[in-house]
């Protein structure tokens, strides 16, 4: 799919699959942290995951990024954006407290290389927060099969499935789902 491309698309639509019940658990989340933790947004695009976190606590340091510069130029001025991969973040170890990816799993290349670099950049303790659609449903498997038609990677899970791997990084994962999506709340 050219991402690239479709900034202005995202960055005007991209809100609107976000449920209420999926910013209340994105909220929850953040509950606790402080104005001194810093937040890494995986597979930002134009930033929505954390312009919603934002809204729950505008304190923190809020980092993004994406492979396509053309989705980041739309990220708001608070977000600091960064043109990378999943699998190969340009992070120092133990840089962050918490990892976000909004949509974002099921476009990664190599979902084994992006764990073990979400480990690697999360800080002792740190948190992950997931946000996806569960291939256990009709929609899920819909937006899967669409996915692939435009030769996407579409890893996507269910959530147990998901918990399993998560688990075998050495997180401890809760799973809340609401209908075709679900979130995944985790910590080493």
């Amino acid at each position: 799919m050219p991402f690239n491309n479709l900034g202005f698309v995202f960055k005007h639509f991209g809100s609107i699959i976000y449920s209420k019940p999926i910013l209340e658990d994105l909220c929850l989340f953040l509950h606790g942290f402080t104005d001194k933790e810093s937040v890494l947004d995986i597979g930002a695009g134009t930033g929505v995951m954390s312009e919603f976190a934002y809204r729950c606590n505008e304190n923190l340091k809020y980092v993004a990024v994406d492979p396509a510069e053309g989705m980041l130029k739309y990220a708001l001025p608070y977000l600091e954006t960064h043109i990378g991969a999943a699998e190969a973040l340009p992070f120092e170890d133990n840089s962050f407290d918490a990892v976000f990816m909004g949509e974002s799993l099921h476009h990664f290349e190599d979902i084994d290389a992006a764990f073990s670099e979400v480990v690697c950049v999360l800080k002792d303790g740190g948190r992950l927060f997931i946000y996806d659609f569960d291939l256990g449903t009709f929609l899920g498997k819909s937006i899967y099969m669409m996915e692939k038609l435009f030769g996407e990677p579409a890893n996507f899970y269910e959530p147990s499935a998901l918990k399993e791997i998560l688990e075998s990084y050495g997180f401890s994962v809760t799973v809340m789902k609401h209908g075709w999506r679900y979130t995944v709340s985790a910590s080493l």
